[in-house]
């Protein structure tokens, strides 16, 4: 493969890696700021929890539909749009005076979320060559997981030093200097010509909703909102329930969740090859999650030190995040042709899904003063997760023998 290709690769990968960093950035501006927002406007936990709840349902909403929109005008133009709500809503949300004004700004970030899966994964699918596709994708979570473990560490940082207002503030400028970038470099991102007609060759038959009608569609958004009750748990009340179980500080809690977040990124990493290697990624997801439950389940007993716990949170990371990349390679595989928008639109609003109820029913766990309930049940949605991705993968190796 020629070295112009390996630099064009490279190029898309890493523009999408850095817009989608910014998206899982924006995951966490509000849960940083639990601390600070809960005396403020004098909030229960379960409170907290909803406004994480209503940023994932809209934006559970809006990806589902957001597919549909990027297979009919562009991943490009959808992602920029999306950006640029981003930062809006930091701005609208530095700005609130109540918490009904929390609450639409959270909204008006859900909406600005909902359009990156769809359209990351659509360029990367449509620019990226097939030989790199899943390096690309471990790229791509990476880049989310840095933005995860990034987020806390800004927040925390400058609400400290100037008030939470202040971060927000600082916050809303990371959308605006990624769409720079990404005006700079439209050229490699530019979209595919669209497929409009009916009955098209590669257009799935039935029109464009065909794809609703697949079984591996539905359990591929089962897998995603299942892992997605456990990550809710782990982003929105992981650091809290650490300093009630072990009696850490909150700095050492908050540095275990980025242990969690970048021993995740290099569990990615090696996740691309695995995926690279392998046809069979459903294998590769039942190992990594059977190890990620086991040590949650052992992080909740607490019967180790503060010290390791951190050293248990990174663990349940990197396990998780040798899934990654063989996960989205499970969801390409089940994708029909010239539908890959819609596929991860409609399997990735599961995500958004699992990410609204999660902080709720972990919410409700902290208000019960059950901290050690957040690890378990952490453990046991994961444990759930690997049905789901078993009955893909066999779905897909039995298509897969068909057209043999």
């Amino acid at each position: 493969m020629s070295t112009a290709t390996l630099r064009q690769d490279a190029r898309v990968i890493g523009l999408v890696g850095f817009a989608h960093g910014t998206s899982h950035f924006y995951h966490l501006i509000l849960a940083a700021l639990f601390p600070w927002l809960k005396p403020e406007f004098n909030l229960s936990y379960a409170e907290l929890g909803l406004l994480m709840t209503v940023f994932f349902v809209v934006s559970g909403i809006g990806q589902a539909l957001a597919g549909f929109v990027v297979d009919r005008f562009g991943a490009r133009a959808v992602l920029c749009s999306g950006i640029g709500l981003l930062g809006v809503s930091a701005l609208a949300l530095a700005a609130a005076p109540n918490y009904t004004m929390l609450l639409a700004g959270a909204m008006l970030a859900g909406v600005g979320n909902s359009v990156f899966h769809p359209a990351d994964y659509t360029l990367l699918n449509q620019r990226v060559s097939k030989a790199r596709l899943a390096h690309g994708f471990s790229v791509h979570g990476i880049s989310g997981n840095i933005g995860w473990a990034l987020s806390p560490i800004f927040m925390t940082f400058v609400t400290t030093m100037a008030g939470w207002r202040t971060a927000l503030l600082c916050a809303a400028a990371l959308p605006f200097i990624v769409l720079g970038v990404l005006f700079l470099n439209r050229h490699a991102l530019r979209p595919d010509p669209i497929v409009r007609a009916p009955g098209a060759p590669g257009q799935p038959a039935g029109g464009s909703l065909a794809f609703l009608g697949l079984k591996s569609v539905w359990m591929c958004f089962a897998f995603f909102f299942i892992t997605a009750l456990a990550l809710g748990g782990i982003q929105s009340f992981a650091s809290t329930a650490l300093v009630s179980l072990y009696g850490m500080s909150l700095a050492l809690a908050t540095s275990a969740y980025t242990a969690y977040m970048a021993a995740s990124a290099a569990g990615m990493a090696l996740g691309g090859f695995l995926g690279a290697r392998s046809q069979d990624h459903d294998r590769t997801i039942m190992l990594a999650f059977g190890s990620a439950a086991a040590l949650a389940i052992l992080l909740a007993l607490a019967v180790v030190p503060a010290w390791m716990a951190l050293v248990l949170m990174g663990a349940i990371g990197f396990a998780s995040g040798i899934a990654g990349p063989s996960r989205d390679l499970l969801i390409r595989a089940a994708a029909p042709p010239n539908a890959t928008g819609r596929v991860f639109g409609v399997v990735y609003s599961g995500l958004d899904s699992g990410l609204s109820v999660g902080p709720l029913i972990f919410g409700a766990m902290m208000d019960a003063h059950h901290p050690s309930w957040i690890f378990v049940f952490i453990g046991v949605f994961q444990a759930l997760a690997i049905a789901t991705a078993v009955g893909v993968g066999s779905n897909t190796r039995a298509l897969r023998l068909q057209k043999a």
